[in-house]
């Protein structure tokens, strides 16, 4: 039994690390192309977050569905997004996973369950709600996340939906992505009492919050989560966590100290799976090196895959405007 356990915090602790390093890894290419002009709009980074998205999309099932945050990038990749049309999509291909047309701030994938990402601050809680509804009203196994930021928490929207969760027992896991600014704005400065998790109290609902670098704590965590929400209904998990750059990338990032940011690098969640894989002596250094290797030899190939690839014809611009 004890290597039976051992073999599965391998398997595991390996694939939320190959998770972690692609999301981080994607997001450095997307930094950099589009430092180059060579992708266009905006970008809203989530490197440092990595543990937080890796954790609750491998905590799910298959069939559970997802909203992700404007900040979404990570969450779609673990949760099954295929890296090459993620990337192509993000420098606006035709080959990308919404044929270029949705961008970083919208990207959906429904077969992995994917349905959205949005710019609307708040705008994944009600959305969550409609989706939750369809599946009770199914008597399907299948719960919905609907992930949001700390800034979101203060959003009318929230709370509506939280309330109408908790009245009709809908099956949504609330994830709020607790970074501690919403934009350049300290969570300090917008709440009385930053314990986000109260914010369950006057809903009748559970919540519970974790360590949202350390990636195996937020798995175990949205475990015991999904399997409460699909019984009981609705549940807030709140996972503090930090992102390094700035909120976007016309964000000149001023409003942080150094010492601040240099002290949650210091702490970040990859840096952290590593260090708890070799101090278990599950992995050696060789296995982990390794899957630091895969997985930038993948996001290299995505970028080739994007580069290579067309943008949308002109006349499919009205195309897919509308779903029928």
């Amino acid at each position: 039994m004890k290597n039976e356990k051992n073999n599965q915090s391998k398997e595991l602790g390996l694939k939320l690390l190959k998770d972690m390093y692609l999301s981080k890894k994607f997001e450095e290419k997307v930094q950099h192309y589009f430092s180059l002009g060579m992708i266009h709009g905006t970008t809203h980074l989530s490197i440092g977050e990595e543990g937080a998205a890796a954790g609750t999309c491998e905590g799910l099932e298959a069939q559970d569905l997802m909203y992700a945050t404007h900040r979404g990038h990570s969450q779609a990749i673990c949760k099954g997004i295929d890296i090459n049309l993620m990337m192509a999509e993000i420098f606006g291909k035709a080959t990308g996973v919404c044929k270029g047309k949705g961008g970083s701030m919208h990207i959906a994938d429904k077969d992995k369950g994917v349905l959205g990402a949005n710019g609307i601050v708040g705008a994944a809680l009600p959305l969550a709600c409609g989706s939750a509804f369809a599946a009770k009203r199914r008597k399907q196994d299948v719960v919905t996340v609907a992930f949001f930021g700390d800034g979101a928490a203060n959003e009318g929207a929230c709370h509506e939906a939280m309330n109408l969760a908790s009245a009709w027992d809908l099956p949504v896991l609330f994830v709020c992505t607790n970074n501690t600014y919403g934009m350049s704005t300290h969570i300090s400065k917008v709440m009385k009492d930053t314990d986000i998790a109260k914010r369950a109290i006057p809903y009748g609902m559970p919540a519970e919050t974790v360590d949202g670098n350390d990636a195996f704590a937020v798995y175990e965590c949205i475990k015991r989560a999904r399997d409460y929400v699909a019984k009981n209904g609705p549940m807030l998990i709140v996972e503090n966590t930090y992102r390094i750059s700035g909120h976007s990338k016309s964000d000149g990032n001023l409003y942080r100290t150094k010492d601040e940011i240099n002290a949650w690098k210091a702490r970040n969640p990859i840096d952290k799976m590593r260090n708890d894989l070799l101090a278990a002596k599950t992995c050696t250094v060789d296995e982990l090196d390794a899957v630091d290797k895969e997985t930038t030899e993948l996001i290299d190939k995505a970028v080739q895959f994007a580069l290579d690839s067309p943008y949308p014809e002109l006349n499919d611009v009205y195309n897919d405007v509308y779903a029928l």
